[in-house]
């Protein structure tokens, strides 16, 4: 399957990608509990071990660290953490989304704070997203995580 934006998703990938990094961080943990009942329990070796590779360098990391780590590869920055992350595959990159939000869930990596609340202009974002179907929103996730780095 080739993931690139297609009609579906274009327009909440433009939308998305006018959002500020931390709101972009809030709506892949959203994102992340909309789709986790739905995701197959682990991917394929290939994909997890480079994932889990950049995955357990932010376990090293304060919570503070984690996040700056996690605006870094959204920014691009030119460090490490993101040169790791780019040299992935989009798969594993999604995969490193994910294994970050369970880490989010299991207390390893920084929470999204309990009282954190969208802004109200990603309603119509949220709105787009909650019109496609599973793959397409997988296939939005997977675009997204492409083009950060």
């Amino acid at each position: 399957m080739t993931y690139t934006a297609d009609e579906a998703t274009k327009p909440a990938l433009e939308s998305f990608k006018h959002f500020d990094v931390d709101t972009q961080l809030g709506l892949l943990w959203f994102g992340y509990l909309d789709l986790k009942e739905q995701l197959q329990p682990a991917p394929p070796e290939r994909i997890e071990v480079p994932a889990k590779a950049v995955f357990d360098q932010f376990l090293d990391w304060s919570h503070e660290e984690q996040l700056q780590a996690q605006r870094d590869i959204i920014n691009g920055a030119a460090n490490n953490i993101s040169q790791a992350y780019n040299a992935l595959s989009a798969n594993s990159r999604l995969d490193v989304w994910l294994l970050l939000a369970q880490g989010m869930e299991n207390g390893t990596i920084i929470p999204v704070p309990s009282d954190y609340q969208p802004p109200a202009e990603t309603d119509e974002f949220v709105a787009l997203i909650k019109n496609i179907q599973f793959e397409e929103r997988i296939n939005f996730m997977l675009t997204v995580v492409q083009e950060m780095g």
